[in-house]
């Protein structure tokens, strides 16, 4: 994985999937990464799956106002959720607060790619998201 920083979207799986938020009017991209991590079921989350699940929470985020943060790598979705002031429904959020789970639980690559770095940084950046995603 390309990362340069334990946010959402310092990584370039999660800014690839970005840009597909260019071809949608609606929130299918995001249903689909989540609808990717619950495929799995109970299966390993490899750390693609994963970005790209954190990046659709991030949406979510934004969309209910809650950025957190805003830098160069944001402003394309930042600009997405401008024109497309959608109010994500209770239900999504729940899949939304799942695939957080997923993503941190011990059958994810992503904590073990971040064991080898700054855990506590990038757990403290996820535990903000959800808390963003829920306020």
């Amino acid at each position: 994985m390309g990362a340069w920083g334990e946010l959402a979207f310092d990584n370039d799986e999660a800014n690839d999937w970005a840009y597909g938020l260019e071809d949608v009017d609606d929130l299918s991209l995001v249903e689909s990464a989540l609808g990717e991590i619950e495929e799995l079921g109970d299966e390993y989350v490899d750390q693609d799956t994963g970005c790209n699940a954190l990046a659709a929470c991030e949406v979510l985020a934004r969309l209910q106002g809650n950025p957190g943060y805003n830098n160069a790598y944001t402003r394309k979705v930042d600009d997405w959720v401008a024109a497309h002031p959608f109010k994500p429904s209770a239900a999504l959020l729940t899949r939304a607060a799942a695939a957080l789970d997923r993503v941190l639980g011990e059958d994810s690559e992503l904590p073990e790619v971040w064991a080898e770095g700054d855990a506590n940084a990038w757990r403290t950046a996820v535990a903000d998201l959800r808390r963003r995603l829920s306020a």
